[in-house]
């Protein structure tokens, strides 16, 4: 037995090794199942997206409307052009309708029944009771409405016009 161990050289920081790095991790899915449920993920967001599209391109007349009845709100505030745009108010929500409704149907309607079937178009109504009714004169050009009354008519308008549903 030896009474002194042996020398061992002392260690150094050169002697060191580096630890090599892991591979990488693949972020693509290992299991079938993450590939299907990512396919039923990517069909759905498809059908939704063609839902999104549809409804965009059914109510572009409702946007047209909106823009058109932005510049007649224009037109209103200026006194030369105010008998005109209030003739083309009742124009406006006829062709609004048409857009969307049998001509053979609507286009012959006046009156009582044209105010009816607009409230039948519109859940809060408006048209036969309350500023929807000015529309039946307007529409001749007959008589002027007041600027409380104008201003009712025309909120009624846009909401309508964003709100109605086929009759």
């Amino acid at each position: 037995m030896l009474l002194f161990p042996a020398k061992t050289p002392m260690a150094s920081i050169a002697d060191l090794k580096d630890i090599p790095a892991p591979a990488p991790v693949s972020y693509m899915p290992q299991a079938p199942g993450w590939w299907v449920v990512g396919g039923l993920l990517l069909f759905a967001l498809l059908v939704f997206a063609v839902l999104k599209l549809r409804t965009w391109w059914r109510n572009r007349y409702r946007r047209e409307a909106q823009a058109e009845l932005a510049l007649i709100e224009q037109s209103l505030n200026d006194t030369r052009t105010r008998p005109e745009a209030l003739a083309a108010l009742p124009a406006l929500v006829k062709r609004t309708v048409l857009a969307w409704a049998p001509r053979t149907t609507v286009g012959p309607m006046s009156g009582d029944a044209w105010l009816r079937y607009l409230d039948s178009t519109y859940p809060k109504g408006g048209f036969v009771q309350g500023p929807g009714r000015h529309l039946d004169t307007l529409a001749y050009g007959h008589g002027d409405i007041g600027k409380g009354e104008l201003a009712a008519l025309l909120t009624l308008l846009h909401q309508w016009i964003d709100d109605h549903v086929a009759a």
